[in-house]
């Protein structure tokens, strides 16, 4: 074959290959549990390393956290040199309470966010309906940098407690993201929902976006459940999950990976789903 013909085709699959790359995203949810100081054998000083070391090798491209306290999510950004976040905590919208943080690669850059309240006065500190607490969804679009594709990404954490709390933050959610995505980008909503896929909050939102797990090109890996407690439970309840629109779901992992003495790292796994445009 003419060498200027092996260099021209080298070239051309060198473009595709890169650019397929390029368009492939990781999002990771992961509820970290939040400081508590009066844990003893799960405390967090003895899972923060095990988990940053988790997260690095896994290399989400979006990682969506839940119950983060201020110094968690300090911690994480400190030692995550790759990564930046957005999100504030909910109890002032700034510092004091539980975050719902995304935090994201350096390949991408944040162009606008926002965090709303779970209720139905979503732009104040507020408790919604029957939620024993506040509740609230962290947003942001980013770009990619190399190839300027669009994501709009949201992370929340639903009330453990509340019913219809759960039900109608799925619906202020869904409502959120079609009056904000008037572009038809691709959208990533992941998060700690406390509950099951077969109830109406979680209907609600596959109404309109899919669920990764369910929709993976490829059987999903790892075990069925993403909460364990703490314990050894059998782990079969599945309430994290990684939704997204305006994507192809490549794979999903519910990762079970454990400290040196193997005690779980958080009291839930960490889900990652790979996608493509």
């Amino acid at each position: 074959m003419n060498k200027k013909i092996i260099v021209t085709l080298a070239l051309i699959f060198s473009f595709a290959t890169t650019k397929l790359i390029s368009q492939s995203v990781k999002a990771m949810t992961y509820n970290i549990k939040y400081d508590n100081t009066g844990d003893t054998i799960n405390n967090w000083n003895l899972r923060k390393a095990k988990m940053v070391a988790l997260i690095q090798h896994y290399k989400p491209s979006f990682l969506g956290i839940q119950e983060g306290l201020h110094n968690q999510v300090s911690y994480l950004n400190t030692n995550l040199p790759n990564y930046n976040y957005i999100g504030v905590g909910r109890d002032n919208g700034k510092e004091k309470g539980e975050y719902s943080a995304i935090y994201y690669s350096n390949e991408f850059k944040p162009v606008t966010s926002n965090t709303f309240w779970l209720s139905k006065t979503p732009n104040k500190v507020s408790v919604g309906w029957d939620a024993a607490m506040e509740r609230i969804c962290t947003y942001g679009l980013f770009q990619h940098k190399k190839t300027k594709q669009n994501y709009w990404v949201f992370n929340a954490h639903f009330d453990h407690i509340g019913i219809e709390a759960r039900k109608n933050s799925a619906k202020l959610i869904i409502e959120k993201i079609k009056s904000l995505n008037t572009n038809n980008y691709p959208i990533i909503l992941m998060g700690d929902f406390n509950v099951t896929p077969t109830e109406e909050a979680i209907t609600t939102i596959t109404n309109y976006l899919v669920d990764s797990y369910k929709n993976s090109k490829t059987k999903p890996y790892g075990p069925k459940g993403t909460f364990n407690g703490f314990t050894d439970r059998v782990l079969d309840h599945r309430i994290d999950y990684v939704f997204a629109k305006n994507l192809n779901v490549l794979s999903v992992t519910i990762i079970d990976d454990r400290l040196d003495n193997n005690k779980h790292i958080s009291d839930h796994l960490p889900v990652l789903a790979t996608f493509n445009k």
